[in-house]
């Protein structure tokens, strides 16, 4: 029996390997086309002999990386401050006050998932242009708040039921604690875990979104790293260097973000779809 188990979990580990290492095949062959100098037409599945960063330095340049990531960096900092504080906030009464009123706010939240937020975008662009805020931070990071609010109640909203123990705010409501001191207090840094993967999936999506900037953020001074980069690739198409250089420079921030939440995101999300 133990030779058996020992068996299953040899082929499952050679299983993740092989999954892991295709998984792993577009980043070598992005990262040695980058750091191939100009003229090494050599195969792409080769490393290159000599290693050069000028790549990195001409991408930064002729795609204004540096106004994109910046905007890019406001956009998203701002929209998932917004969405944690905001979120969380929202989703505490969802969870402990199991109301009529309550339970059709929360349904109404987990329907609006299941919309695609492009349905929404003649509306939303004509009202953009009434209200003139085209071209501005202030309507990017609104819209990505409104686009994952009901992900980020829904996730907060199970964490907090399946997770916190009332025996914590009751015991600070007798201490004279009100209602929003004992959520900021007690609760929220309880929330740590399904904070760190709102805060990745958010992020993520934010950094990555393009469908909604390529209307919203049309001029060069608040065009964000996906708008700027539609541009580059489509100018240099042929120079693969220089594309595969630019696409390590937009996704190394979400990478770091990533690799430095990871403990506690899966542990979040299996946490909060406990109960919903």
């Amino acid at each position: 029996m133990e030779q058996m188990n020992k068996k299953k979990k040899s082929i499952l580990t050679i299983i993740a390997v092989l999954i892991t290492l295709i998984h792993l095949i577009p980043f070598y062959i992005l990262i040695t086309t980058a750091l191939k100098p100009n003229g090494d037409f050599s195969s792409k599945w080769a490393f290159p002999n000599t290693i050069s960063l000028q790549n990195f330095s001409d991408a930064w340049e002729k795609a204004n990386l540096g106004t994109a990531l910046v905007n890019t960096t406001i956009i998203t900092f701002f929209a998932a401050i917004i969405l944690i504080f905001i979120g969380s906030a929202a989703a505490y009464p969802l969870a402990r006050r199991q109301s009529k009123l309550n339970k059709y706010v929360y349904m109404i939240f987990i329907g609006v998932m299941v919309i695609p937020p492009l349905t929404a975008l003649v509306p939303l662009y004509q009202l953009v242009v009434d209200i003139g805020m085209m071209n501005t931070h202030e309507i990017a990071i609104l819209n990505n708040v409104a686009s994952f609010m009901p992900l980020t109640i829904f996730l907060y909203a199970g964490f907090i039921k399946s997770t916190i123990p009332k025996e914590l705010e009751e015991a600070a409501k007798i201490d004279g604690a009100s209602t929003l001191g004992t959520f900021y207090k007690i609760v929220f840094p309880l929330l740590r875990p399904i904070t760190a993967s709102v805060l990745i999936i958010s992020c993520v999506f934010i950094w990555n979104d393009y469908q909604f900037a390529i209307f919203f953020l049309q001029s060069k001074e608040v065009q964000t790293l996906t708008v700027a980069l539609s541009g580059f690739f489509g100018q240099n198409a042929s120079n693969l260097n220089l594309v595969a250089a630019a696409s390590i420079i937009a996704m190394l921030p979400m990478t770091v973000l990533f690799l430095a939440l990871q403990k506690h995101f899966v542990a979040g999300l299996a946490s909060g779809s406990v109960k919903g």
